[in-house]
């Protein structure tokens, strides 16, 4: 095994993909019957720079708008998700805000735990609130997505190495199909958005180009 099948952990690293294949991991999962988007905390907490946990997401908002524009296009259901306590912090563990003070940061009706304006959500668009990193969890999105006759999943938004990735293990575990258009997620760390990538192509969800996304939704427009 050579030094950069040992460091790169990317989606780049050919010799460690075939590593991952060779031990019987990045199998692809690919499209079933019906897909949603899933639009993850794509809200001011997160994207605003200055926040204490956001970043600059203005490129990931661009695609995530190109990835919704298709949807919509095709009809497909889009659900979003934000997460928010309230003021008194009576639904929020003691464990998670020590283990993530910005907890405190995220108040239930406060504008920062708002869908940013340009993404559009549409009255008949549902928004979810979480309490932890993954959609599913504690929330009652499979009965939305169940309803709607769903099987497969877009995943977009933000953190790649937290919330996107816990949402893409759930969807996996719960026996849906889960896609991650690359260039519609991101995170405050490159490094760590582009090794969890890789990390989510080769266990949980398969890694795909936003074009592929929108040339699926085209073709049941």
């Amino acid at each position: 095994m050579t030094d950069k099948t040992e460091v790169v952990h990317s989606l780049d690293n050919d010799e460690l993909i075939e590593l991952y294949r060779a031990a019987g991991f990045g199998g692809r999962v690919g499209w079933g019957r019906k897909a949603a988007v899933l639009v993850i905390d794509m809200a001011g907490t997160w994207t605003e720079p200055e926040a204490m946990i956001g970043s600059d997401l203005r490129g990931v908002t661009a695609e995530i708008k190109r990835v919704l524009d298709a949807a919509r296009a095709a009809e497909a259901p889009v659900i979003f998700t934000t997460m928010a306590y309230d003021p008194s912090f009576s639904d929020v563990t003691k464990v998670s805000r020590l283990k993530t003070p910005h907890a405190e940061k995220m108040i239930r009706g406060k504008a920062s735990a708002q869908v940013i304006p340009e993404l559009e959500r549409r009255p008949d668009e549902a928004l979810i609130e979480k309490p932890r990193a993954s959609a599913f969890r504690n929330t009652n999105l499979v009965s939305v997505l169940v309803d709607q006759g769903v099987d497969t999943v877009v995943i977009v938004g933000c953190s790649t190495s937290g919330c996107i990735r816990s949402t893409a293990e759930s969807a996996v575990d719960l026996g849906f199909h889960a896609l991650v258009p690359r260039e519609a997620v991101g995170d405050r760390s490159a490094s760590a958005h582009v090794a969890n990538l890789f990390d989510i192509d080769q266990r949980y969800a398969d890694v795909v180009g936003v074009d592929d996304v929108i040339a699926h939704f085209a073709e049941r427009d």
